[in-house]
């Protein structure tokens, strides 16, 4: 292998999600284009997670650098209180006009774990304006994952392990399970029974579950946590940081329930990878008992970079792809090639679940799947494997030779993960049996 370029070291550099006394050096990457990502020594990989579930156009795309480079000629950023630039207002209505139902005012911020802070501050402030302030905890899924920041990671359930740290400092969230069927629908119900008179509001990631695992659920469940909070007069905050703008199969999630929630929370591919940005996005009752003649019944929050306008900028370029390019009967056609060419992993000793939702597809092993990392980049493609998931999620414009190659390399490394399990297991219990 050749060597690292002299810039690539860890003397200053703290990297995310890393015990930085033992991490390697990461893969350098001097440019990406499509589906592919080039590295220093000439190497190219298959992007399967379209950098962390964002470039859902690939790469490079033409119509959103030529976006970018035409308002970085203009204005590339502006304070946004007191002062206005055009792509944040397009953006604001061409949101408004594509989520479901009445969620028309759009708060702009800089990163997913912030949008489900504000939707956190809009919630508990909501019910305060309307003089109800007991209402000050709310209710989380077990699995769930909203985020690093504080009041994020105190809706995400502790156990999938990533803010162990902060037990006892992050006040714990209000846990309950995925109303996936009747019994579990019926205890939902009966804790909001009992803590409705202190609950601001229910948050759920609808039917995909993203860092706590790639858990999936159906329709009819995210209907059902929909109908609870309404039965209890709560407000619904949907994080579709991760499923919405195509990823589920509809370009958002919660239009395969016919559910609007009083919230959302949008990032990721809101610029297609292009840029950092945001948006917490409101109903009409929710963003009228923020009115009044009172300044104190303002909402007071404001990132300095909040509606950036070269993020705008990109993020309307997207939309405008979604628009013109077949992206969603892209995704579908991948869900179909998904579920087809990763099921024979299904048969494999230690393999869990198999399952696949929209542009996601994931395999659930018995054992830790981090290790697997550099298998997937001795086969050419860059996978980023967690916890126990093997899991793809590539930009939409991947065609099919390039997707069979990301499943045929996920088949393969499990493969092997299964046999040396088996041996490891064999060898177990014939020292059991000594």
């Amino acid at each position: 292998m050749a060597e690292p370029p002299n810039w690539l070291n860890l003397d200053h550099v703290w990297l995310p999600y890393a015990q930085m006394a033992d991490a390697p050096l990461p893969l350098p990457v001097v440019s990406a284009a499509g589906v592919r990502l080039k590295l220093a020594d000439g190497r190219q990989l298959i992007d399967g997670i379209s950098s962390w579930w964002t470039a859902c156009h690939g790469y490079n795309h033409p119509h959103i650098v030529a976006a970018v480079q035409k308002q970085a000629a203009q204005l590339s950023h502006v304070m946004f209180a007191g002062l206005a630039h055009e792509p944040a207002y397009t953006l604001a209505a061409r949101l408004a006009a594509l989520l479901p139902g009445d969620l028309d005012h759009v708060f702009f911020s800089e990163s997913g774990s912030v949008s489900v802070e504000i939707a956190l501050k809009m919630a508990l402030q909501f019910w305060r304006n309307r003089g109800e302030t007991a209402r000050r905890k709310v209710l989380a899924f077990r699995h769930g994952y909203h985020g690093d920041t504080f009041m994020a990671m105190a809706v995400t359930d502790p156990a999938v392990g990533m803010h162990d740290s902060f037990r006892g400092i992050v006040p714990p969230a209000l846990l309950a399970e995925l109303p996936t069927a009747a019994a579990t629908g019926a205890a939902l119900d009966e804790l909001l029974e009992r803590e409705a008179p202190q609950l601001a509001a229910v948050i759920v990631e609808p039917l995909v579950q993203g860092a706590g695992g790639l858990r999936m659920h159906d329709a009819a469940t995210l209907a059902r946590i929909r109908a609870a909070c309404d039965r209890h007069h709560l407000l619904l905050i949907a994080d579709e940081i991760m499923t919405g703008f195509g990823r589920s199969g509809t370009l958002f999630a919660c239009e395969q329930a016919a559910v609007v929630p009083d919230i959302v929370c949008l990032s990721k591919a809101l610029t297609a990878g292009t840029l950092p940005l945001a948006a917490t996005v409101a109903r009409r009752h929710v963003f009228a008992a923020f009115l009044g003649s009172e300044f104190g019944r303002a909402l007071m929050h404001g990132p300095t970079f909040m509606a950036n306008a070269l993020a705008c900028a990109a993020a309307n370029a997207s939309l405008d792809l979604f628009e013109s390019e077949p992206r969603l009967a892209q995704v579908a056609a991948i869900a179909a090639q998904l579920a087809r060419e990763l099921e024979p992993c299904r048969a494999l000793p230690g393999v869990v679940d198999v399952r696949v939702k929209g542009a996601v597809g994931v395999v659930e092993l018995a054992g830790p799947a981090a290790g697997l990392r550099s298998a997937f980049v001795e086969r050419g493609v860059w996978l980023r494997p967690f916890g126990n998931v093997v899991y793809v999620m590539p930009p939409f414009v991947v065609d099919a030779t390039d997707l069979t190659a990301l499943t045929t390399a996920i088949c393969e490394v499990v493969a092997d993960w299964s046999r040396h399990a088996a041996h490891e297991a064999h060898g177990r219990e014939a020292h059991d049996v000594v």
